[in-house]
């Protein structure tokens, strides 16, 4: 049986009202943040959203993300590389107490859900939890409501109750405020002060906030891309000049005018002879300043969430090869550190102090980035290390390697120390 857990210190909105409040789309609340977008109207919310007024900011960057080409490739690109790492509950220790609550914590991951707050369509488990997470890096901060259940008797030793499970509910960034300095409730425009954050019931990340640089980069992107089409519909297609010996008005006037506007070009006159037209030639003769200052922005937004710029832009205007992928790396360690210790700090702790109140935290979960170098030779550098007598701990080693503890009973593999001397 499946109940979900009463929170004495729940001060916010039931579920189904929460729903219902983020569900609402920005267009419809008469806020079109695009469409009249200017250097001064976007230093408003970048001034605003530092103050503490999020909503137009985030409404703002959301858009900018979804409609960019460039940047709604690199960002998707960051986020997916975190959310696609394997993950591990880890124990601290070999004791029982440890190895009770990896237990407990390797259930509730397994069995948790997620959802967006205002978009049921959006559905998942840990996998889009991490994503939806990574959203901290582009706006500063991604928030989850979480909802826990409880799942019949437990049967590992010490719990207190049943196991827990949960589902984490995203909430848009525009329906919080950070006037005070922390997180709160805010979901309507009036600006009054909005609801604290239980703790326990919220999680907060928290992340670089990129989408402050991308969307001055997105302005300087697309003001010279409109006057880049301006010029090409001005300048794309030639004008068409026919010459013809009958006068005005006559049949055959007519039917050299009829002649002419048949060529389809935007600019066309028929003269009779001896008239004289001069064109004023409004296109450049050097090369137009428009598409390096839009390849320059795009640079931008893709090194700013890629850590180099995409290898196809390097290339494109000769480059040679990107560090693109030495720096991914980088990045995604510290995502995946930053997800982890998010999930450690805010989730971890409160499922295993209410399964195990008063006892030290001896598990938690752990995104395993992608390796840097080869195991192989990593491994042996470890033995190495054993052969010269500098003790490791088998703590730091299973972490290393993604090596989970074993259980009570549970087969395993095992070598000799003189099959190991003798390799």
């Amino acid at each position: 049986m499946t109940t979900a857990v009463h929170n004495p210190h729940q001060t916010m909105k039931t579920r189904s009202e929460l729903g219902q409040l983020c569900g609402v789309p920005s267009w419809r609340r008469g806020f079109h943040p695009i469409r009249f977008l200017t250097a001064e109207s976007l230093t408003r919310h970048l001034d605003a959203f530092h103050g503490g007024n999020l909503r137009g900011a985030a409404i703002l960057w959301d858009a900018i993300e979804r409609r960019d080409d460039v940047l709604q490739g690199v960002a998707a690109k960051r986020k997916k590389a975190v959310a696609r790492l394997p993950w591990d509950i880890l124990a601290i220790d070999g004791s029982g107490e440890a190895l009770v609550q990896q237990e407990a914590l390797r259930f509730f991951y397994n069995s948790l859900s997620c959802v967006h707050a205002a978009d049921g369509n959006e559905r998942g488990g840990f996998s889009l939890l991490v994503k939806q997470m990574m959203d901290a890096v582009g706006k500063k901060y991604a928030v989850h409501e979480i909802v826990y259940h409880e799942h019949g008797e437990c049967q590992l030793e010490g719990a207190n109750g049943p196991l827990l499970s949960a589902e984490f509910r995203f909430v848009p960034l525009e329906f919080f405020e950070n006037r005070s300095g922390r997180l709160r409730f805010a979901p309507n425009d009036l600006g009054d002060d909005g609801m604290d954050l239980a703790p326990g019931a919220w999680m907060i990340s928290v992340g670089d906030g990129l989408m402050e640089a991308c969307s001055i980069a997105y302005l300087f992107k697309h003001l010279p891309l409109r006057d880049w089409l301006v010029y090409c519909e001005r300048n794309g297609m030639p004008g068409v000049k026919g010459v013809t010996d009958a006068m005005p008005g006559t049949p055959h006037w007519e039917m050299a005018k009829r002649a002419v506007e048949a060529f389809g070009a935007e600019f066309n006159a028929l003269l009779s002879t001896g008239s004289d037209l001069q064109a004023i030639d409004l296109s450049s003769r050097g090369e137009l300043p428009y598409p390096a200052l839009v390849e320059r922005m795009d640079r931008a937004m893709a090194a700013l969430w890629c850590g180099a710029d995409l290898g196809t832009l390097s290339r494109a205007s000769g480059v040679g090869a990107s560090l693109q992928a030495g720096e991914r790396l980088l990045l995604e360690v510290d995502d995946a550190a930053n997800v982890s210790e998010t999930l450690n700090a805010q989730v971890d702790c409160h499922v295993l102090g209410h399964l195990f109140p008063g006892a030290p935290v001896r598990a938690y979960v752990k995104l395993r980035p992608s390796q840097q170098r080869d195991m192989l030779q990593e491994l042996e550098i470890y033995e190495r290390l054993v052969r010269l007598g500098l003790p490791i701990a088998q703590k730091d080693l299973r972490e290393r390697f993604g090596i989970g503890l074993p259980m009570d009973g549970e087969a395993t593999l095992s070598a000799t120390r003189q099959q190991i001397t003798q390799n």
